[in-house]
């Protein structure tokens, strides 16, 4: 028995194991490998689609200055074809001219002023003493003097702040001459200080030379941004990103574009960290939700396997005591076989016996005998021999009635009768167990059709029943018959208890098949499922009314036709014999 138990436990153990294994892997895989899809394919969006949102960005803030740069470069070179290349009336031109373009632009234009080709400044009008001012060394003036144009990268200059200059070369009278205007470095600074995005993301621009052509707070590195040599690059891709560290060590993300007129660079930059916020955010939550997912499947790739293996035992559990309560039953069937046939095996003697007793009767009736001095002695034993004959055979009878298969057939029963067979019959057994049996018996019930063997099957198993929980305590038991007064043509049996009576939890089970409460062979648990059948095929019902501390109480309803009442009423029906009901 211990070595069966071991070996039980031992393939409990390994189908735990099996099972949470086969929990673990077709729920963690498929999960990981969709998990990991998904992050990637939307890490991999997400990134591009912030990335081609700030180049477009970029792009169209790159486009605006160009549009403002070659609008500037416009009005001047339109100026230039205007001047006439007379020296004595450029002040006037260049004063006239002045005060259209701030009419128009504000204080985008500072100021206008014309060079000749040594490099002095012949004529200005704007708010600085330039006039006669020499740019013969200057850097924007020995590269536009080479030029039809020329736009110069910002610098300070004589006049000791940020500015830049439009240039432009004038043709006349054999003289080369050069039309200056200072642009308004403020209005420039803000196109692109306009780029703003999140928390660090500014934009500013620099020079072939990696200088800052804008104002700007970042501490800008030359190898930071992409190489100006390779302009094609730029011609090929609008925008280039590219991820850069500082010298902290923080990443940077840079989205830098060319400009069309002018050898400069639009550069923005972000924080890696404040650009991907929100995909880090969203990223952050999928990494909690996976945990908890995995924390889920542990939990029930633990606690789920041992469940379904509890299951299981207590289902072989009750297969094994379903087993042997079959094999108790198969032996209470052989018990009832055997009884039966040692009721036949007694009957047959016992009936010579009586027979006898009444032949011995018979002979001491003559007058020989009568003069004996014992023969009132003779008298008595031969008729304790009779009665006693007589009771063994009333006996054997019951027996072989109660061990007799179920006898369907139908007959009309008249239940107080069939009642106070049964309670003869278990008289004796209640008195053993100090239990008193009382009967409130109805004198207008009326006969029933039904089979009289399976009527009393039933009423038996409940009074054992009733005298089994009261064993121990003594007690009484209430039989009562009467019509029902809910149920039409209907007769109710009423069998009560004083017993301990039966746990809420028990009461829904009790009909179930091979359901006891009884110890392992003490019960088969199926008395009251066979009564329900009955009760059932009778065409009636059973219920049970019990309270733990009180008793309980068993009700049959059982249906009676109309016509056999009426009958009763008027003339008596032929009862069934009484050795028929036990």
């Amino acid at each position: 028995m211990e070595h069966s138990l071991t070996q039980r436990n031992a393939f409990y153990q390994i189908l735990k194991r099996k099972i949470t294994i086969l929990i673990l892997v077709v729920s963690f895989f498929p999960m990981m490998l969709t998990t990991g899809i998904l992050f990637y394919r939307f890490h991999l969006t997400y990134t591009e689609k912030i990335a081609a949102h700030i180049s477009e960005l970029v792009q169209k803030h790159t486009q605006n200055i160009d549009t403002f740069l070659s609008e500037k470069l416009g009005n001047i070179r339109y100026l230039a074809r205007l001047f006439d290349g007379n020296p004595q009336g450029a002040k006037i031109f260049l004063q006239k001219n002045l005060k259209l373009l701030k009419s128009e632009y504000k204080d985008v234009f500072s100021d206008l002023g014309l060079v000749d080709e040594k490099g002095i400044q012949f004529a200005y009008e704007g708010p600085f003493r330039l006039e006669n001012a020499d740019y013969s060394k200057a850097e924007w003036f020995t590269k536009a003097i080479d030029k039809p144009f020329y736009i110069s990268d910002v610098f300070a200059g004589l006049r000791g702040h940020p500015h830049f200059i439009i240039a432009v070369k004038i043709k006349s009278n054999g003289s080369d001459y050069i039309l200056r205007s200072t642009i308004n470095f403020t209005a420039f600074n803000f196109l692109v200080e306009n780029i703003h995005i999140g928390k660090t993301g500014m934009a500013f621009i620099i020079n072939s030379k990696g200088q800052l052509q804008t104002q700007s707070d970042l501490g800008l590195e030359s190898s930071a941004v992409a190489s100006m040599a390779d302009r094609e690059g730029y011609k090929n891709h609008k925008t280039i990103v590219a991820k850069q560290k500082d010298e902290s060590g923080r990443t940077y993300l840079y989205v830098t574009s060319m400009l069309e007129n002018i050898d400069w660079l639009m550069v923005y930059r972000q924080d890696i960290k404040d650009a991907f916020n929100d995909l880090w955010k969203t990223q952050i939550l999928t990494l909690i939700i996976f945990v908890l997912g995995c924390i889920a499947i542990l939990s029930v790739a633990f606690t789920l396997p041992r469940k379904i293996v509890a299951l299981i035992s207590r289902a072989d559990k009750k297969s094994e005591v379903m087993n042997k309560q079959v094999i108790e039953s198969g032996k209470l069937a052989t018990i009832g076989e055997l009884a039966a046939g040692i009721a036949h095996e007694i009957n047959n003697p016992v009936a010579i016996m009586v027979e006898e007793a009444g032949w011995l009767e018979d002979l001491l009736e003559d007058n020989p005998f009568k003069s004996a001095n014992n023969f009132d002695e003779f008298v008595r034993a031969l008729g304790q021999i009779h009665t006693q004959g007589r009771r063994c055979k009333e006996i054997t009878h019951k027996l072989l009635s109660f061990a007799r298969k179920t006898d369907s057939n139908v007959n009309d029963v008249q239940i107080n009768d069939a009642i106070r067979e049964i309670v003869s019959l278990t008289a004796q057994m209640a008195r053993y167990n100090n239990v008193i049996i009382e009967t409130y018996l109805n004198q207008d019930i009326p006969y029933i059709r039904i089979s009289p063997s399976e009527l009393q099957q039933v009423i038996l198993n409940l009074i054992n029943n009733a005298i089994d929980v009261m064993e121990k305590t003594g007690g009484t038991i209430k039989i009562e018959t009467k019509i029902s007064e809910l149920e039409k043509n209907h007769l109710v049996i009423s069998i009560e208890d004083d017993g301990p009576g039966i746990p809420k939890d028990n009461l829904e089970r009790i009909f179930d098949p091979f359901f006891t409460t009884k110890a392992v062979g003490k019960g088969t648990g199926l008395g009251l499922s066979i009564c329900y059948g009955i009760i059932q095929k009778m065409g009636g019902k059973i219920d049970v009314h019990s309270q733990v501390g009180l008793g309980s109480r068993f009700r049959i309803w059982i249906p009676f036709q109309k016509e056999i009442l009426e009958k009763s009423n008027t003339e008596p029906i032929k009862p069934v014999k009484k050795g028929d009901f036990i």
